[in-house]
């Protein structure tokens, strides 16, 4: 069933239609609390069934739904969800091949030779960014290098409170815009974003964001000034173990350039594995034969090890313990639990919007918004709300994208502005709560409690200040092409209705 056509389904009352997000809330609640941060493999999916059951038991019984409407709607909801479902197996492929080619080992061993006591926070910040973009990761890079920057704060005398939040401003602000990125690609696959395009339109309200957070970070640096360190250990344990060297950056200088032509992103992401494939078979042979387990150079050994590589985990020794999980991949399997969130999320969309209960709640949404700024801010507050209720960010940029989707739609706003805004507060926001698995997560990892490190992650409460700030000046605001009449007294532009093909 297409989203612009009529169900014959009676529209349910908001009161209905708030059950099945009650039960998601509970069951999600419930999840965390038995499972904790590992809730991603398997609990959260388990909630969102229970949710889509419970919302076609109401449909079905209270309003006569036929399960054929439900068929249809969830077949195309994960149809659509299908390109970026490949993307994300692309992108598991990828990033095992840029580590184990020595793109991400190089990019560290450069990027952590330029720190220095006064520049450690902002330095910090920019070197989570850089690996966070490399690896489309915030999780793996808190977990990896934001580990070692910890001890390197603590030996610098600057409080780790500080430093928590310069890692996770710059590991959140690389996750946001990183093509490599799940949350990326979820929130612009839900909207109907092209995943470049969203990309391109979210540095309108980044920049300006990390910007400030790098001048903030600049000036305690200076306040927190201590003595220098060492950090020879993690260069030498990288020289060792892998070749550096600056050819390696020609793979994501191919990568940029085939971003700047607008290459469709499938076709990008694959060129990029394979030159990084290209890259391990030349400068990274002997890291090849120790994921076999041989020491014969055979090239059949070498493309073996390639392939395992991109299809599967990988781990590397190295005489530090940090260091070998900084380089441990995932491979496409490591995009699994991913995948099977997105797609039973897209169930429980579906139904959703089968059943007509995500029109009727945005219905009530909609009374209260009279233009762009209350529209904006409505999006973000939703989802920070959903952070708060459902604890986890990829729920949230589901459901706050799905409840505001036609009505962006409908008022001739791009769907890119959708997507950013989601991006803007679903994204960033979740590791602010204590409760939420990327909160719990971060902390745990870095020994620091979400109420200490919160007030210094500066970007990720900006951010969402920044997507309110632009709507309100107006600034950059994409339309679609509509044909629109006179404004009306209150200054609200009136749509003319759009046909499927003028959305599509």
């Amino acid at each position: 069933m297409s989203l612009m056509e009529k169900s014959n389904t009676k529209l349910p009352s908001p009161s209905i239609s708030l059950i099945p997000i009650i039960v998601l809330v509970t069951m999600v609640g419930l999840t965390i609390t038995l499972f904790g941060s590992d809730a991603l493999e398997g609990g959260n999916q388990v909630s969102l069934f229970v949710a889509t059951g419970v919302c076609v038991t109401l449909s079905m019984t209270i309003y006569k739904t036929s399960w054929k409407e439900f068929e249809r709607s969830i077949s195309q909801t994960i149809g659509q969800a299908g390109a970026s479902i490949i993307i994300l197996i692309i992108i598991g492929m990828m990033s095992g091949s840029w580590m184990i080619s020595g793109v991400v080992p190089t990019l560290i061993y450069y990027g952590i030779q330029i720190m220095s006591p006064q520049f450690f926070l902002m330095t910090s910040c920019v070197i989570c960014a850089f690996v966070s973009v490399v690896t489309g990761s915030s999780w793996t890079t808190v977990a990896t290098i934001g580990i070692a920057l910890i001890g390197i704060g603590n030996a610098l005398s600057i409080p780790p409170a500080w430093t928590a939040g310069a890692i996770i401003s710059g590991s959140y602000f690389g996750d946001k815009i990183s093509p490599l990125s799940d949350t990326t690609i979820l929130a612009s696959s839900v909207s109907g974003t092209n995943l470049f395009t969203h990309i391109r339109y979210m540095l309108f309200t980044t920049t300006p964001s990390i910007t400030i957070t790098l001048v903030l970070f600049l000036a305690a640096g200076f306040w927190y000034r201590g003595e220098d360190v060492h950090i020879a250990e993690y260069t030498i344990c990288l020289s060792d173990k892998f070749n550096i060297s600056l050819w390696t950056l020609g793979v994501p200088v191919i990568t940029a350039a085939l971003i700047a032509k607008k290459v469709p992103s499938l076709i990008t992401l694959f060129v990029s594995s394979l030159s990084a494939g290209v890259c391990a078979l030349i400068l990274q042979r002997h890291i090849l034969l120790e994921i076999v387990g041989t020491t014969d150079e055979n090239i059949l050994n070498l493309i073996k090890g390639l392939m395992m590589t991109w299809y599967g985990p990988t781990n590397i020794t190295t005489p530090n313990a940090t260091i070998n999980e900084l380089i441990a991949t995932g491979g496409m399997a490591g995009m699994m639990n991913t995948i099977w969130l997105i797609l039973c999320a897209m169930c429980f969309g579906g139904v959703m919007t089968a059943s007509r209960m995500m029109e009727s709640l945005t219905n009530v949404i909609i009374r209260c918004i009279r233009g762009t700024f209350s529209l904006v801010a409505s999006t973000v507050s939703t989802g920070i709300l959903l952070n708060l209720t459902t604890c986890d960010q990829y729920i949230s940029i589901i459901v706050s994208t799905n409840m505001y989707k036609r009505l962006y739609r409908e008022r001739g706003f791009a769907p890119e502005l959708l997507s950013r805004t989601a991006e803007d507060s679903a994204t960033v926001t979740s590791v602010l709560i204590p409760w939420n698995t990327c909160g719990m997560t971060q902390s745990t990892v870095l020994g620091v409690s979400t109420i200490e490190y919160l007030p210094f992650c500066f970007f990720n409460y900006i951010s969402p200040l920044m997507s309110c700030a632009v709507a309100a000046l107006n600034w950059k605001i994409r339309r679609i092409n509509t044909e629109m009449q006179n404004a009306d007294e209150d200054g609200q532009t009136q749509l003319v209705k759009l046909t499927t093909d003028d959305i599509q």
